[in-house]
């Protein structure tokens, strides 16, 4: 017999991924089985949840609210879905999000003064709707006690081998892996992060700077060659960039350097060093400590897990690369 049961709620709302849904139902009954065999006493007891047939009396250890494509109903969720995450809350139970479930665990105030991650690709749209709270989203977990969020679509197994470990033990996770052909260890969101500018700002002479640093970012520029470009001071260059990009210029262009950087060793095997020099360094060690900052990897282990893996996976469907 159990010492203890872990009751997760797993919230099916519009638009919720199945398979995030399904999937974290029978990791988390995969791990109750590990603990039976390794004679650990915890028993998980995942139960889908759904938001139109909520419980004032459920009395859950974790509540998680998980990937969707809906984005009309995550952006402006359910008063009464709001009122019960925050009814649920108040009783100590936790709250956990995977990728868009982080704006309706904001949209109930249950990220007031902690930081947070949701996919990469919301970022703006995280930051314009909640500009006050703190956004992390080279993160894959953030663990705030009361509150766990977690970033990308996939990280919900991420999400998974965190409560899994918080509430067993580390050989109950390792097993787990091992049945799942998965690596458990901690990763970044950062590693996949693609820089995607903000466009649609309505800024007219921003979006035309732009437009011809996305053609120019290799080249020596300045903010007085920009502002004269743009036919503006340099101090209102750099406020309107900013407030329509959310980057200062030097940031914004840096962040197409490390963008083209990545693509190029994800997508070729041209040496660092003459990437370096055509993204406009003057010495590889520049751009190689900047993309480490950026990054989280050295260039040559971002080359290794993508470009190497993806190089594997077309020498399986077409042989040998010449």
């Amino acid at each position: 017999m159990a010492d203890k049961t872990i009751k997760l709620g797993l919230i099916h709302y519009p638009g919720t991924l199945r398979s995030a849904l399904y999937g974290l139902e029978e990791l988390f009954l995969m791990a109750s089985q590990i603990c039976t065999e390794q004679g650990v006493n915890v028993v998980f007891e995942p139960q889908i949840i759904d938001s139109h047939t909520l419980r004032s009396d459920a009395n859950l250890d974790v509540l998680m609210l998980l990937p969707s494509y809906d984005e009309e109903f995550y952006i402006n969720p359910a008063p009464e879905l709001l009122d019960w995450l925050n009814s649920q809350h108040k009783k100590g139970t936790i709250v956990a999000t995977t990728c868009a479930g982080a704006f309706i665990a904001a949209r109930a105030g249950l990220l007031e003064g902690k930081a947070c991650t949701t996919h990469w690709k919301l970022e703006n749209q995280f930051k314009e709707t909640f500009p006050h709270i703190t956004l992390k989203t080279g993160e894959i977990i953030i663990n705030q006690g009361d509150v766990i969020t977690s970033g990308g679509m996939m990280s919900w197994l991420d999400l998974g081998f965190e409560l899994v470990t918080l509430y067993s033990k580390s050989s109950v996770l390792r097993e787990l892996g091992h049945i799942l052909v998965i690596d458990t260890s901690q990763r970044e969101q950062r590693y996949y992060h693609k820089f995607t500018p903000r466009l649609n700002h309505g800024d007219d002479t921003i979006l035309n700077l732009q437009h011809y640093l996305g053609t120019h970012y290799q080249e020596h520029l300045s903010i007085t060659m920009l502002a004269e470009k743009a036919c503006l001071s340099e101090r209102t260059l750099q406020r309107r960039f900013f407030n329509a990009t959310g980057l200062k210029p030097t940031r914004y262009i840096q962040n197409l350097r490390i963008q083209k950087t990545c693509d190029l060793l994800e997508t070729t095997s041209q040496p660092f060093e003459s990437i370096a020099y055509s993204m406009g360094y003057q010495s590889a060690s520049a751009l190689r400590k900047r993309f480490i900052e950026e990054m989280g990897l050295t260039p040559k282990a971002f080359r290794e897990r993508f470009y190497l893996a993806n190089k594997h996976h077309h020498e399986k469907e077409s042989g040998p690369l010449t």
